[in-house]
């Protein structure tokens, strides 16, 4: 079975894939300094908790903090007997290599949602990732990565309003009721969730103008399903979007081995 690691700035994913099905996913808080051992037994008590018969013979690693990538290396070599795929590293090849300035580095996640995107939809394709950053990747005609926009993460935006100002609390994401607040977490709940609807409407509608041609929309990340209550803003809302991306990826490869 393929493990499929997606590391973020804030948390990383580990799941599991059958051939046909992802049997198991499990998420833990980024930590660089977490070892391999770590890992390992914190993966081993959960395939034992869910009475998950999963024998672990290939994997794949997509990873924005590379701090990381060492000890899950290490994870895969040692307990798994594999050496993983890790994409943006030059033995992980692209269907469609990005197509940017010279010399630039596009992050692993943008690259993996761009490849699954793709293959789900098509071309022409604006995927917007609300993660740790909230990201807009741009898909050519042939599955290319052509570009993008990077936007303070929701959560992110939060935090720095409740730091910045002494007397705002820190409060959680939800969508408001209407957008006048009549309370102090009511007014930021709504400033953020209506300031980021209108972010996200205003970036896809320039993109759309400057590329001059229809672009469907998919959103992935762990707040893509708040956003698209109600809203006519994304043609397919898809939370597991990056993990199918590493299996595409990774199947990819072992075709390209194959041939």
């Amino acid at each position: 079975m393929l493990l499929a690691i997606d590391c973020g700035n804030t948390n990383t994913v580990f799941s599991i894939w059958n051939g046909t099905k992802f049997v198991a996913t499990w998420r833990i808080a980024t930590d660089h300094k977490r070892t391999a051992d770590e890992y390992f037994v914190w993966l081993s008590s959960l395939l034992n908790l869910t009475k998950t018969d999963a024998q672990i013979t290939e994997a794949i690693i997509s990873s924005t903090v590379p701090r990381v990538v060492f000890n899950l290396r290490v994870l895969c070599n040692r307990y798994y007997d594999c050496r993983p795929l890790v994409v943006g590293k030059p033995e992980c090849r692209l269907p469609t290599p990005p197509r940017v300035d010279h010399g630039v580095t596009v992050g692993p996640d943008r690259l993996v949602n761009t490849h699954a995107g793709f293959i789900r939809h098509g071309g022409n394709l604006v995927v917007v990732d609300f993660g740790t950053a909230t990201t807009f990747d741009v898909v050519d005609t042939d599955g290319a990565y052509i570009g993008g926009v990077i936007a303070p993460g929701v959560n992110l935006s939060l935090e720095a309003l409740h730091m910045a100002a002494a007397a705002l609390p820190h409060v959680d994401i939800s969508k408001p009721p209407q957008v006048i607040g009549t309370n102090t977490v009511a007014c930021m709940q709504s400033g953020v969730y209506w300031g980021y609807i209108g972010l996200t409407e205003g970036i896809v509608r320039q993109i759309r103008a400057e590329r001059d041609r229809p672009m469907k929309v998919i959103a992935t990340g762990g707040l893509a399903t708040l956003f698209a209550q109600g809203f006519d803003l994304f043609d397919a809302v898809e939370d597991d979007l990056t993990m199918h991306g590493l299996v595409l990826i990774n199947d990819y490869n072992k075709e390209q081995d194959a041939a």
